[in-house]
Order: C-alpha cells, then structure tokens, then sequence
C-alpha cells in the first residue's frame, strides 16, 4: 500500500431535515448555533464519529481476521477507559498499524511504558450551515408512565432545525502522514465513510442526513489554497428567504468562485475528484472533476 505524499483538501455538504445535527449537552441537548449569524454549527468530532461509526460497521472491530480495528470507541456498547484500550496494543508501531483511526486522526496512549502522541494528518474545522437555521421546539408524550400503576405517561422535550446544508473543509498534511503511516487506502475508506457513514446516520435525532457534495483536491508537493469552503454560496430560489429553506430544491450552490479560485493555481492542483448527490443543482460542475465513484 502507497503512502500519503501530497497534501490535499476536502470540502463536503450535507444537509437533514427536523432533525438535530450536533446537541449541545450543556444547553439541554439543542442545536449547536452561532448568535450572531444564526448558523449551525457542528463539531469535527460528530463528523469523526459519523466516520468511526462507518469503520466498525465495515469490520474494524478489532476481531481476528478483521481488517483492523478503531482506537477511539466503546467495547460492548459501553465506554471504555484508555488504560483498558492501551490492553489492544504493545508499542508504537502496532498503535498504528492496528488503528486506522490514530492512521488518520493522531491519537494519545498514556498508558505506562505505552506513551506516544500522534497528531492526525486528517484535520476537519468546525462545520457550520451556509445559511441561517430555523431551530424547533418539541413537546411529546414518551411510551411509559410516570411509574409503576399511573395513568399519566412521561413526557419528552427535543430541540431540532427544519433545514440545514452543512459544510467541512479538512487537510490531509502529508507530513503528519509520515509519523502516522497513513496509507492511500485509508483515504479512500475515509471519504467512504464520510459519504455513507452519513447516509446510514439512522437514530431518531440524526435521521434526514444526505450527503450531497464531496470534494477531494490533491496538490503538488509544498502548496494548498485553504478556505475553499468560503467560496461557496447558495443561490436561494423563488421567494424564499435564506433562513426559510425546507429542502435541497430550494437553492442552488454557487460555484463560480471555488472554480475561479481552482483555474487560478491549477497549475499546483494534481487531481480533483468529486461526488454529488444528483438532486443537488450548482451553479458550475466543478472545474476538471474526476468522480469518486462513492454511490
């Protein structure tokens, strides 16, 4: 298996209807939203939860004749601590080889005569929605009573958004590659779990994820553009204002700039891949696209 060597950066939208894409736990579980903007926000962690989740579901599991196994998850559905994973591994190398996820996103074994500290090739910023969210509030009757011999049943409380197009950008640094040992490979099964480790999110407050654009740029040795995700806009049709949208039909991403930017320093570019939902309308298909094959 080859090596990363080039450094490379991703963008990827998806977008869910009334459902919750990242719950706060210190503010009663509701949507994570900017003030000021009134755009949703998403940590990198749920993305790499989304992806790990993928992993296991694909035979990460750690198991004999698996295909490898995750650093960063529970053992029979309950939490485990890093003294207990540090048990799955005897020193650095096998710390790497073992896990695809310390491969791709770094990881930290403190356990005695085990402490190494790896940072991860793959980086995601925080994602947010390209347009301001309309937050929900919910009122339910839960399926049991209140206790043992009542009539009244319990009730629940859940926040939600109608409509959110949500939007990473991440760097794969071909330095951090090198310590971590990332391997051509493991990009690949990444970009597969970013795509259908989010279309297969289906717990009642993630229900309604899609994947609907990824893109993937891989540039010559010593160069990247970075902040390509600014470059997109939404073109909202009809009436509708932005903070109104209810679907994917409701708008148009506006490529015009990301394919200037790209024309710009094509010269640095190696390959550009892309996948797209093909319910999604832009504006311009993505200057010299190669397709990713991920559907």
């Amino acid at each position: 298996m080859n090596n990363v060597q080039n450094r490379s950066e991703l963008i990827f939208l998806y977008d869910l209807k009334y459902a919750n894409p990242n719950g706060d736990p210190m503010d009663a579980n509701r949507p994570r939203i900017d003030e000021d903007s009134n755009h949703c926000l998403v940590t990198d962690v749920r993305l790499k939860r989304t992806i790990r989740d993928y992993f296991l579901n694909q035979g990460y599991d750690g198991t004999e004749g698996s295909r490898g196994d995750i650093f960063i998850r529970d053992e029979d559905g309950k939490p485990v601590t890093g003294k207990k994973r540090g048990d799955s591994y005897d020193n650095a190398d096998e710390f790497k080889s073992k896990f695809i996820d310390v491969r791709l996103f770094g990881g930290v074994s403190a356990v005695e005569k085990k402490k190494f500290n790896y940072t991860g090739p793959v980086q995601f910023g925080m994602g947010r929605s390209l347009h301001p969210v309309k937050e929900n509030f919910i009122k339910g009757t839960g399926a049991f009573a209140t206790k043992e011999g009542a009539e009244q049943r319990t009730f629940r409380e859940e926040y939600n958004i109608t409509y959110g197009l949500i939007g990473f950008h991440g760097i794969i640094n071909e330095n951090a590659a090198k310590h971590t040992e990332l391997k051509e490979e493991d990009v690949s099964i990444l970009l597969e779990g970013m795509w259908k480790g989010t279309k297969d999110l289906i717990s009642r407050s993630k229900k309604g994820h899609m994947p609907r654009l990824l893109i993937k740029i891989d540039y010559q040795p010593g160069f990247y553009i970075g902040d390509l995700l600014e470059l997109l806009s939404l073109d909202i049709k009809g009436e509708k204002e932005s903070n109104q949208l209810e679907d994917v039909s409701d708008y148009i991403v506006n490529t015009h700039a990301l394919n200037k930017m790209l024309k710009k320093h094509e010269s640095k570019i190696i390959s550009i891949s892309v996948e797209k939902d093909e319910r999604l309308e832009m504006s311009e298909p993505i200057l010299n696209a190669n397709t990713l094959n991920l559907i």
